[in-house]
């Protein structure tokens, strides 16, 4: 069946639209290195939060925040659930609880002249910062110019200390209350499974997609983190071979599905599936309706 297809089925079965929860997915353009559901299953249930920034841009988890709570309120509002669907367990987070981001950089000239401070008078700007920000000054971040660069920044920005933004991972409440469910299977068939997606976008065209951008124009820095692009790009720039950026997009997948599990536990209250061998990238029905009755049993 495989994911987006699971994620089809079950926003049908709970009367749902489906939120997509994936930092990489918000960029047009890129279909195969976002693995993004096809045209026909976004036309059967409708999807949310694709395609809504070029790859020139930087896309924050900020921004992010702000349209993902739009469009849930306004599916709330339809009389539908939300199906928050992804791996993204920073984004997932920046939905469903309270967190406060700090003010992006922009294109003024306040970054710029903070970095000239730093160059002529470092101590000065410690000092100004320990008049603004007396919690900063004693972690080891103070000693970090670069950081105390950021930290003053936040504060000229906002009127507020940067330690106002920063808020412990189990002191953090809800925003929305939440079921949740993470598939996942035993380590080397996971590995397997993420080394035959690598090889199908490779077959589907990731290097022309990645080729294709870049001949467009810039790609954010951001933007490059997605899965096979700046490996691509490295290869586009014959810095290195095939066989090589194969071997570089399979290891780096591997290791973010790693990472993401990782912080996925971390987070309270949601129920771990734990998938058979044979389920892994081509779930089956059965898998959706164990998915299926545990939601409607959490929900009542």
């Amino acid at each position: 069946m495989g994911k987006s297809r699971l994620a089809v089925a079950i926003a049908a079965d709970l009367d749902a639209e489906i939120v997509s929860v994936d930092s990489m997915q918000v960029y047009r353009g890129m279909h195969i290195a976002t693995a993004k559901p096809g045209i026909a299953l976004r036309e059967s249930v409708p999807h949310h939060m694709l395609d809504i920034c070029d790859v020139s841009h930087s896309y924050s988890v900020a921004e992010y925040q702000k349209q993902a709570r739009e469009v849930i309120d306004s599916i709330h509002a339809g009389g539908k659930f939300p199906l928050l669907v992804g791996g993204s367990g920073l984004y997932f987070e920046a939905v469903v609880f309270d967190i406060h981001y700090p003010p992006a950089s922009q294109d003024d000239n306040l970054r710029q002249d903070l970095e000239r401070w730093s160059r002529e008078d470092p101590e000065g700007m410690r000092k100004r910062l320990a008049e603004v920000d007396p919690y900063f000054t004693s972690r080891e971040d103070f000693a970090n110019i670069r950081r105390v660069i950021r930290a003053l920044e936040v504060y000229e920005r906002s009127g507020r200390p940067i330690s106002h933004f920063q808020k412990k991972r189990g002191h953090l409440d809800l925003y929305y209350q939440y079921i949740g469910v993470v598939l996942n299977a035993p380590r080397p068939y996971l590995n397997q499974v993420i080394d035959g997606r690598v090889d199908e976008m490779l077959a589907a065209g990731l290097i022309d997609e990645i080729k294709g951008l870049a001949d467009a124009g810039h790609i954010s820095k951001t933007a490059r983190q997605a899965l096979g692009c700046k490996e691509v790009l490295q290869f586009l720039d014959r810095e290195k071979s095939l066989e090589e950026t194969i071997s570089d997009i399979k290891k780096r997948s591997r290791q973010y599905a790693k990472r993401q599990l990782t912080w996925l536990r971390r987070i309270p209250g949601l129920h771990w599936f734990e998938l058979q061998p044979g389920e892994l990238g081509c779930e089956t029905e059965e898998t959706a309706l164990r998915i299926q009755n545990y939601l409607e049993e959490e929900l009542g």
